[in-house]
């Protein structure tokens, strides 16, 4: 009896050290923010700031003993401190009395004067100059009063812009009555260019002179009727009774301000107007601008349901209204992605689009509307254009998928001809890139990383590539002294068979491959962007700390993201209930195919937003393999959230794609365990699209757990919604009861 009781004791201690979601993992997963924190990343998170039209610079140096301001000299190939911190410190006691550890000054907005005599900072809520010679420190003033600004989701009315002064110095032009109106500086006569402005279809004050100052333009704009939504806050902190909020917010299908541009005659009172019916229906006109020679001023419109996209020129003189540049698409523009320069004679115009299916620049012949020549071309995708140096006929840009042999999502720097010819790249090294050129492009500073290489950054010359000097190299020891240890890269085909889809496998500090593991995956898809982190991290709140409790961690970028093609993009159109979940499925099997420790049968999933609502769509519609899942303030009904997200990837007008992928609609076909997260003060998605699913779920006799967080904005649910997670995930997917919360401090 005494050898059998013997036996079972140590039975019983073999399995709870083998055990997952302990007392022990969740005290590991809380402390791992501060193990891993990026603080104890040393010599890393290089953010230069080159200092005027000069060849030096300064960035902070992050080390062991605390922050040092750096001072470089390209040319020279030297680096120095930009100033005597200890003895600033003193200068700073000496003059206010305000103690300073000089090792971590954090000093914001700092300038430094081109001769490097003095720098410029907020302190304080004051602005102070200090000079680095002699170690003077000067007040120059309290800072104005910010203006309360208007929430994101707010839309002008464009009623508050002061009056403009033309550029001969003659005239101002103002709005009075809703009209425009004009004020000779010399006499003070008033004269009214126009009569038919009201209070429903009124002229902008945004008014812009030609250059000549023989003209104005502005939009007369008739404003649609506000939507707003609603916020009850059930326990503010200043009162007992609760608050109600009200915020505008523009959803799918309601109706939007419509901008007509006008043109005024100032000596002859002649006006004209763009063709009203050539600009419906109408999202956005916007980026108004004279060309160089008063003739005409150019804007662009962008078409509602965002399948036609042009830059349009209005005649100041007829009224006459071409097009100069048109995209059009069966599924949708990526709009967001664009970009416009024209030349400084006015002859030109780049210009960004997706046209051949990747992201690229085009040379455009004002005049004629016609593209003179493809300036990027290839199946690789620029992501965003820094500088162009019209005097050398250059453009500095970012792009990835150029390498074929590197991650496609990974960036670099390069520089082209307006011809399209000499492309070169200015960061040569494999990884990802974030990098700063000087003002005269001559230098360029070079970070790099991945999820696994900590950060090295060094400075190039920008025309070439070539190394001209070596900055820092991270020094990652003290995290790896405390488990640290990399997420793995892991490709996979997605649903065709032949492309690949990207994502990371993160694992326990304390993994054991004997062990089977339970799948978490964090989601978030969609158009805006890709998702997966390609940079250096040291840790991820919402990936590294839930691990710990026994899972792997996983996170894909899947068709119906964005910077592959536009074909993969737009997987997504009218469906996005899709999610990319056909890859995401796959891509799981794969590695758990190759890492047998990754148990197949057990797979989770969570996330916030759009995250939130595509976790739900998971489970709802691919219950034999989601077995249960996390929403935080989910967008679940997509006509329920922001119109400009919504109605890009799901058209206009507003049809039964909306109803398909509604969680609401669909919330009778749970089957799976789901807990819901939302803030009552969800100021990004409405917290009524949560309790819209809510009340599906009740009328449809599902089970379900909820957490309303008071007083919450948009979050995966803070500091109580993330332990509620982890208790969610280690009930359901480890099959264990989580620890007491009085287990922990």
């Amino acid at each position: 009896m005494k050898r059998f009781l013997i036996i079972a004791a140590l039975m019983a201690a073999a399995i709870q050290l083998s055990a997952q979601g302990t007392v022990e993992d969740y005290k590991r997963a809380f402390s791992l923010g501060e193990k891993f924190s990026s603080d104890k990343v040393y010599y890393s998170n290089v953010r230069p700031s080159w200092i005027e039209e000069t060849h030096n610079f300064w960035y902070v140096r992050h080390t062991p003993e605390g922050d040092e301001y750096v001072l470089v000299n390209a040319d020279k190939k030297t680096r120095k401190p930009l100033f005597d911190q200890k003895k600033f410190a003193e200068t700073v006691k000496e003059v206010t009395g305000k103690e300073l550890n000089p090792t971590k000054l954090n000093l914001g907005y700092l300038r430094v004067s081109p001769d490097l005599s003095a720098i410029t900072f907020i302190m304080d809520n004051h602005t102070w100059e200090y000079g680095i010679r002699k170690s003077v420190l000067k007040d120059l003033g309290e800072l104005p009063e910010r203006e309360p600004q208007p929430h994101w989701m707010v839309v002008s009315d464009e009623k508050d812009f002061p009056p403009v002064t033309s550029p001969d110095g003659k005239y101002v032009a103002f709005i009075r009555n809703h009209n425009v109106a004009v004020r000779e500086i010399a006499t003070g006569e008033v004269r009214e260019l126009s009569l038919d402005g009201a209070l429903g279809n009124y002229y902008s004050s945004y008014i812009q002179w030609s250059p000549d100052s023989k003209y104005v333009m502005t939009n007369k704009l008739r404003p649609a009727e506000k939507h707003y939504v609603y916020y009850v806050e059930s326990s503010p902190k200043d009162q007992l009774q609760p608050k109600l909020h009200k915020q505008e917010y523009a959803k799918p299908g309601e109706e939007l301000n419509f901008h007509l541009p006008c043109i005024f005659n100032v000596e002859t009172g002649a006006a004209v107007a763009a063709p009203e019916d050539q600009l419906k229906p109408q999202y956005e006109l916007h980026s108004l601008r004279w060309n160089k020679d008063s003739k005409a001023a150019t804007f662009e419109f962008n078409e509602r349901g965002h399948q036609h996209y042009r830059v349009l020129e209005l005649n100041a003189e007829t009224g006459e209204m071409r097009t100069v540049i048109e995209e059009s698409s069966n599924t949708f523009v990526n709009y967001s992605r664009q970009f416009r320069h024209h030349t400084e004679d006015d002859s030109e115009i780049i210009w960004m689009s997706e046209r051949d299916n990747y992201n690229h620049l085009y040379l455009y012949d004002k005049a004629s509307g016609k593209v003179k020549n493809q300036i990027t071309k290839g199946e690789w995708y620029v992501r965003s254009v820094l500088k162009v140096d019209e005097a050398n006929r250059r453009i500095y840009f970012q792009a990835s998928g150029v390498n074929k042999d590197e991650d496609p999502y990974f960036i670099r720097y390069y520089s082209i001809g307006f011809d399209g010819s000499d492309m070169r790249d200015m960061t040569p090294s494999k990884g990802m890139h974030s990098a700063w050129l000087s003002a005269d492009n001559k230098y360029i500073v070079d970070v790099t990383s991945t999820v696994a290489d900590a950060p090295v950054a060094v400075l190039r010359n920008a025309e070439t590539g070539e190394l001209v000097m070596d900055l820092e190299t991270a020094d990652i020891s003290e995290i790896v002294a405390n488990g640290w240890k990399a997420p793995e890269v892991f490709v996979a085909k997605g649903r065709d068979g032949k492309t690949d889809m990207w994502g990371i496998i993160i694992r326990p500090t304390n993994f054991d491959p004997s062990k089977k593991y339970p799948i978490l995956e964090y989601i978030y898809s969609g158009p805006g962007d890709h998702y997966v982190p390609k940079n250096f991290f040291s840790f991820n709140r919402y990936m590294s700390a839930i691990a710990e409790l026994g899972f792997i961690v996983v996170q894909v970028d899947c068709m119906g993201t964005s910077y592959r093609s536009k074909e993969f993009e737009e997987v997504c159109y009218k469906n996005l209930k899709d999610a990319g979940i056909p890859d995401r499925k796959l891509w799981i099997k794969a590695a758990a195919e190759k890492y047998p420790y990754m148990d197949i049968d057990r797979v989770g999933i969570f996330g916030c937003s759009a995250g939130g609502q595509e976790s739900t769509t998971a489970v709802l519609f691919h219950p034999e393999f989601y077995k249960c899942a996390y929403s935080a303030c989910g967008c679940h009904d997509n006509r329920m959230d922001k119109i400009w997200w919504n109605e890009q990837w799901l058209g206009y007008p507003i049809g039964d794609q909306y109803k398909e992928g509604s969680n609401v609609e669909n919330a009778h076909l749970l089957t799976r365990p789901l807990m819901l997260m939302v803030g009552e003060l969800d100021d990004n998605v409405d917290p009524a699209s949560t309790m819209q699913v809510v009340d599906a779920l009740i009328k449809a006799n599902k089970d379900f757990e909820l957490v309303v967080m008071p007083g919450v904005a948009h979050s995966m649910g803070e500091a109580y919604g993330e332990h509620k997670r982890y208790d969610f995930f280690v009930r359901n997917l480890i099959g264990v009861n989580p620890p007491a919360w009085s287990s922990f401090e």
